[in-house]
């Protein structure tokens, strides 16, 4: 009896034209009473090139690479991109105070899980108060306290929550709203990527441990108030393990700046701003890969910023370095 004979594979061809697209590829894997075994892999596909004299391809599904022989594919189709998993609370939690660590506020009191933050008005994330985790006292009680905490600092009351969580709804049971005065927008996306997918752009971004009058000017416009000094040049000590002021092109005139800051493995980076004579240049990627480089240097694995979905540019921009959305987060007003 003759074994059953695998159906022809798609073909070179056929199969670099897909390289780059996410595909369902099924292949050989052997046989089974004289019968042949086949199973799927479904991710994006990249050339193998050759391993061991035969030529290869590469599927990157959500489980690693499977590489595949070519002449063992026997068909291969491109389908729709994943549909993205939301990332567990408690991870979502871990990067929210990680943020809150590399941006430190003036004042940052525990209300059990939660932080009461503020920055004498300098940024939301400074301002407003973390709800990750039990505050302890009950939702409507720890909202009382955020009032009495953000009259005491002379802030209008405001609360941090990540879209779609259990913190954010019980904030909302409460009555609080998006809040839709907040600029750009109430709604912030927090993205990652490993700081090694981001660090091998060739030019030259140089990192000091403090930022000096040009750095100061244009990232603020001008020189810090002793809040935005304490947010963004803090003391050494704390959870911030290093922090680094990144500058493009001329140190005295800068094209561009980046501030950096690192909490345990991760890089955050933040007020990244081009100068018009900057522009179209290359210079925000620049500063990228050089504050991903710094970030390698000094321990950290993971890169982590926070950037407006009200910002097409920006969002444009970090898609464009291929970052992923980790998750978003809101501003909660008394409605």
């Amino acid at each position: 009896m003759t074994a059953a004979s695998p159906p022809p594979g798609p073909g070179r061809v056929a199969l670099d034209a897909l390289v780059g697209s996410r595909v369902a590829l099924r292949h050989l894997i052997g046989e089974r009473d004289g019968r042949p075994l086949f199973t799927d892999a479904v991710g994006t596909l990249s050339d193998g090139g050759e391993r061991d004299g035969v030529a290869t391809v590469v599927v990157a599904t959500r489980r690693g690479d499977v590489v595949v022989a070519r002449d063992k594919v026997v068909a291969a189709r491109e389908v729709p991109p994943a549909t993205p998993r939301r990332a567990p609370w408690t991870d979502v939690t871990r990067l929210q105070h990680l943020c809150a660590d590399a941006w430190p506020a003036l004042v940052d009191r525990p209300l059990g899980g939660w932080r009461l933050r503020a920055a004498d008005g300098f940024s939301g994330r400074a301002n407003a108060a973390l709800a990750v985790g039990d505050p302890g006292v009950g939702t409507g009680a720890a909202l009382a306290l955020v009032r009495g905490f953000a009259d005491e600092h002379g802030l209008a009351p405001r609360v941090l929550a990540p879209l779609g969580s259990p913190w954010s709804r019980a904030v909302r049971a409460e009555g609080w709203v998006p809040d839709a005065a907040h600029e750009p927008g109430p709604e912030v996306s927090t993205q990652v990527t490993a700081c090694e997918a981001v660090a091998d752009d060739a030019g030259t971004v140089i990192v000091s441990s403090r930022p000096d009058a040009a750095w100061w000017s244009v990232a603020l416009g001008g020189p810090p108030t002793e809040a935005q000094r304490h947010v963004l040049a803090p003391a050494a000590g704390g959870r911030i393990a290093d922090v680094g002021f990144g500058v493009a092109g001329d140190p005295a005139d800068p094209a561009g700046v980046v501030r950096l800051a690192v909490v345990d493995d991760h890089l955050h980076v933040a007020r990244l701003a081009v100068t018009p004579s900057g522009r179209r240049r290359g210079t925000g990627t620049t500063l990228v890969a050089g504050a991903a480089r710094w970030g390698l240097e000094h321990g950290a694995r993971w890169l982590v910023l926070q950037v407006s979905t009200a910002n097409p540019g920006g969002l444009a921009f970090w898609a464009s370095l291929g970052t992923t959305e980790h998750h978003r987060y809101h501003y909660l007003v008394p409605g």
